[in-house]
């Protein structure tokens, strides 16, 4: 059997095995699993042996950067973030991908990503998104809170020296008041449970084009729905989760998938998380 595996701590309830199992069924791969493994953060640096017993990993909080010495080499992608989210085993080689580069711009493939764009938060996901942004020749605002602006100046540090000659400027989220082509929520206002919750005041939403929130759960935030009722395209982060996951199978085995199908899994993954959230 060809084991694959999440790992993170703690773990908690995941989509991540619905997501790959479906995808594995896809495939006919029906000799490959999909598992969890909780390990605590002070036992990564001894998990080499572990990981070389498994095809291939997804990784998640709060592993993404201890697990990159235990790489015999990293991919650009992760290379450029620092960050490893996906973990090939190659014949005893172990090779660290990010994926959640990928998962993002395939879910926002409809959307003006290279355009006028407002990235509201600048952690983790809201890094990855704005450098991907900004290398599409986005114009970038990054909207955050007051105790985040010194995080935010060294994004843009960051933004400037791996992408050259673009713009970007940073400003307050509460007092935004402007217009853009996309507005993207990298922030966790309005994740389950505290659904009524909205990252920016409707007067943001009105004068953005289109909408992107990286949060899965609840499938349709607030922000989304508010976008959605004055006529604009609005996408959640389910979509982000499914390709990224998909771009781990095209790695780890060449995998393919139509359009279609990934598709279905979306649905099927949005269906899971609303019928959890009503236990």
């Amino acid at each position: 059997m060809n084991k694959f595996a999440l790992t993170g701590h703690p773990l908690g309830h995941s989509m991540s095995p619905l997501i790959h199992d479906r995808l594995f069924a896809l495939s006919g791969r029906k000799d490959s699993e999909y598992g969890l493994i909780d390990i605590d953060p002070a036992d990564i640096p001894t998990s080499r042996e572990l990981f070389e017993t498994l095809c291939g990993l997804n990784v998640t909080i709060p592993h993404k950067q201890t697990v990159i010495p235990l790489m015999d080499s990293l991919d650009e992608t992760a290379a450029r973030y620092n960050a490893v989210n996906c973990i090939m085993n190659d014949n005893g080689r172990l090779i660290g991908y990010n994926t959640d580069c990928t998962g993002f711009l395939r879910s926002a493939e409809t959307l003006p990503v290279g355009g006028k764009t407002c990235i509201l938060g600048c952690g983790g996901v809201g890094r990855m998104i704005a450098i991907e942004s900004a290398l599409h020749g986005a114009d970038i605002t990054l909207a955050v809170i007051p105790q985040d602006v010194k995080a935010a100046q060294l994004l843009m540090a960051e933004i400037l020296e791996k992408c050259g000659n673009v713009s970007v400027k940073i400003a307050d989220i509460a007092s935004l008041d402007d217009s853009f082509d996309l507005l993207i929520n990298a922030t966790p206002v309005g994740m389950y449970p505290k659904v009524d919750a909205c990252p920016v005041n409707d007067k943001v939403i009105e004068q953005s084009g289109s909408v992107f929130d990286v949060i899965y759960n609840p499938t349709e935030t607030l922000l989304m729905k508010k976008a959605r009722a004055l006529g604009k395209t609005a996408i959640g982060g389910t979509a982000m989760l499914v390709y990224q996951a998909v771009r781990a199978h095209e790695i780890w085995y060449g995998g393919e998938f139509k359009a279609d199908d990934v598709a279905k899994i979306i649905t099927e993954v949005e269906d899971a998380v609303n019928e959890m959230n009503k236990k």
